[in-house]
């Protein structure tokens, strides 16, 4: 629904806008609640967060319901020590992005109350369509105002909002224009766009604080399902029972135990695993014709999909991703795979997607082996076993390779109609005999050249050029002669658990783990360990601990006032 804003108060919006993003980043945050036998941790100086595309999208729906369609573009998050969550907290808005959010947000607003719509969503009437009711407005504002602010309004900021509706109603002689207006402001306000966590109890000789109810309700949040809190998280934080070890404990259960803990789980791994990248993904048609079309999004949902079966639904071991042969499929995946999928298997979902278990010996073996991994690291029209292994240690086992230095000659690598190196091995093993090339091939390719079995699309072979495919390998001392002895080489990595519980833990934080949080981290690894592995335990651990709430106080400069100071000044 196209709304007649006047323009003033369009002006003012994009100038208040414009104006608080620029503010946001001064920000501070902050703090506490319980786990057993924890080691005490110095906090570590706050973060401000810009909620990400998918977080934003997911709020929408949960605000205003699943009728209602975000359209726009977001500008991106750079990737920080793997993470885009961390990189959600180094971003700016430009010019461009600052009209993105306007756009996005007066769409939004347009459909809340348009006539299809507004009896649905809209909790009240106005006495007239024609004019202000600041009542109704007043309802509707701070209704969805707290629920996008993560936090009640404050009397002046509602009334500020009720007063521009009032008069833009007045002006176009519309109540629902006027509300339109206001609810498009909640949404370009930075309290909505930014994750700013409010610290309390910040004395002048503390060297930690702790943030406020509702910021810890937001951290659990969008930590647990990767959205804002919903009413009753709100509720408990006004209650000041997150502030309870009692009360904390019963809110994280409950938050793990809901059907939206999978939505928390996939966003963390689509983070982790990059699998964002299949969004731009791209292979040659030519050499590759079965992968088109929704190839690349089946790819991603097979991953996921077999990530929250086996991590919440059978609450496995983590490790044994690397090594279950459980997945799901499509018959578009079984085309690529060489599976055949009936098109109505009696246990294939509404979605078309089958359950598969591939039987003991059948090289399709973990995660490694699904498209989610070798094609996704891999070039558009041949594999690559030097990107698949640097992409296995940096992210599976958080270990930097170091890039290549910018004079090397690719030529005989690329070279995949060469008659003399006629496999990606003989190549890579010609071209590693420059001296600059030999120490960073040998930490990424003997993984990398045991999955070439799976092409650029993940699609099983074994020869190249008509030459049979040598699959042995070694990591880390471990040696193998195929895939599934690669598998079982990374599930036995003690670099893999660790590496997810630093991952885990720099997700929720919204920052990499601080100097003094070292201990803090080996005794999340230790739990771990000792929870079998499993994913929701390891969750419940950060979730109750003090550690996750806990900051630092923020080095001021003269002439600084805290956030909570502001705060206690209104």
């Amino acid at each position: 629904m196209a709304m007649n804003w006047p323009k003033s108060n369009r002006r003012g919006a994009m100038a208040k806008l414009a104006c608080g993003l620029l503010m946001a980043t001064a920000f501070g945050v902050a703090v506490p609640v319980h786990a057993a036998s924890e080691p005490a941790t110095p906090g570590a100086e706050s973060v401000v967060r810009r909620i990400t595309p998918e977080q934003y999208q997911r709020i929408i729906k949960d605000v205003f319901g699943p009728t209602i369609k975000v359209n726009g573009r977001f500008e991106p998050e750079p990737r920080v020590d793997g993470l885009r969550a961390l990189g959600s907290s180094r971003v700016s808005v430009s010019a461009a992005g600052l009209q993105g959010y306007d756009a996005m947000a007066r769409d939004i607003a347009g459909q809340v109350v348009n006539e299809y719509q507004r009896g649905t969503l809209l909790p009240c009437v106005p006495a007239s369509a024609r004019q202000p009711d600041d009542g109704c407005a007043g309802q509707v504002l701070a209704s969805a105002g707290g629920l996008l602010y993560r936090r009640p309004l404050s009397q002046g900021e509602l009334q500020g909002l009720v007063n521009d509706a009032a008069a833009a109603a007045k002006e176009l002689k519309d109540f629902y224009a006027g509300l339109s207006l206001g609810i498009a402001s909640l949404l370009t306000a930075p309290e909505f766009l930014f994750r700013k966590e409010v610290p309390e109890n910040l004395g002048s000789t503390a060297d930690a604080s702790q943030i406020s109810g509702y910021s810890k309700a937001a951290r659990l949040s969008f930590f647990l399902w990767d959205s804002a809190p919903d009413g009753e998280l709100l509720r408990a934080a006004a209650a000041g029972e997150l502030d309870t070890e009692k009360g904390l404990n019963r809110q994280v259960e409950r938050l793990l135990s809901s059907p939206r803990i999978e939505a928390g789980v996939r966003a963390f791994f689509t983070d982790m695993l990059g699998l964002d990248g299949f969004d731009t993904l791209t292979k040659d048609a030519v050499l590759y014709p079965k992968f088109f079309a929704d190839v690349p999004k089946d790819a991603k949902e097979q991953t996921l999909r077999t990530i929250v079966d086996h991590l919440l639904a059978r609450r496995g071991d983590y490790r044994d991703l690397f090594t279950t042969r459980r997945t799901f499929l499509t018959p578009l995946l079984g085309a690529v795979y060489r599976v055949p999928v009936p098109e109505n298997a009696p246990n294939t979902d509404p979605s078309r997607w089958v359950a598969h278990e591939y039987p003991e010996g059948d090289q399709h073996i973990g995660l490694l082996t699904q498209a989610g991994f070798a094609a996704l690291h891999s070039h558009p029209g041949r594999t690559s076993p030097t990107i698949r292994g640097k992409a296995l240690r940096e992210i599976l086992l958080c270990q930097k390779v170091p890039d290549p230095p910018g004079n090397v000659n690719f030529t005989v690598v690329q070279d995949v109609a060469n008659p003399v190196y006629k496999t990606a091995r003989a190549r890579l093993n010609a071209h590693a005999t420059e001296s600059m090339c030999t120490g960073c091939h040998k930490i990424t390719d003997p993984m990398g050249l045991a999955l070439e079995n799976f092409d650029a699309t993940g699609s099983y072979r074994n020869r190249e050029n008509g030459v049979g495919i040598d699959t042995s390998g070694v990591l880390d001392g471990v040696t193998f002669s195929d895939v599934a002895g690669l598998a079982k080489a990374v599930h036995d990595h003690p670099a893999l658990s660790s590496c997810l519980v630093k991952r885990v833990y720099s997700y929720a934080a919204g920052r990499p783990a601080a100097e003094g949080e070292a201990e803090f981290v080996s005794y999340l690894s230790k739990g771990f360990v000792e929870d079998r592995y499993q994913l929701p335990a390891l969750l419940r651990r950060i979730a109750t601990s003090k550690a996750f709430y806990r900051v630092s106080a923020p080095v001021k400069s003269a002439g600084d006032t805290s956030i909570s100071d502001r705060e206690n000044a209104k």
